[in-house]
């Protein structure tokens, strides 16, 4: 038996060196960007209820203020008792936060939400992991709801 029988070529020595090297990485990056959203999606969301306007038509969310943990799983129901559309803006907020998914009249929407908009009567369920501490600015982007009265706060708390 020759020793080069026995013992790994440099070529495959390079192709062992490269997966780890990837699989580091991968590994890496996960928990930079997102694996406490991964991890977080797994555990039972806790739930925390906005109403967009009252039935007799003022213009607030109820409650205005809404506080949530870093790391914690929630899913935001939110419901339109109001006689008009209204939107769910919180932009800063959507940026901090690792969205997994939004459930809207028997869809199921994945990907980056910047505000969510509900027609009366209507309702969406928002499942997220808020990633980053701070506070943050909620209003109805409809012209003139704002300073009206629909906005509100949110506290994000490590």
């Amino acid at each position: 038996m020759t020793i080069s029988a026995r013992f790994p070529t440099l070529q495959a020595w390079i192709r062992v060196f490269s997966r780890v090297v990837v699989l580091v990485l991968i590994v890496g990056l996960s928990l930079v960007w997102g694996w406490d959203g991964a991890i977080a999606a797994t555990r039972a969301p806790q739930s925390v209820s906005v109403h967009l306007g009252t039935p007799s038509g003022e213009l607030k969310f109820v409650p205005d203020h809404l506080q949530f943990q870093v790391g914690q799983r929630y899913v935001l129901k939110l419901d339109n008792p109001s006689p008009e559309k209204h939107y769910f803006t919180a932009k800063n907020f959507a940026d901090t936060i690792w969205t997994q998914k939004v459930e809207a009249g028997n869809v199921e929407i994945k990907g980056a939400i910047r505000d969510l908009e509900l027609r009366p009567s209507t309702t969406a369920e928002w499942y997220f992991v808020p990633q980053k501490a701070g506070e943050y600015e909620l209003h109805c982007s409809i012209p003139g709801h704002a300073e009206a009265g629909m906005r509100g706060t949110i506290s994000v708390v490590e």
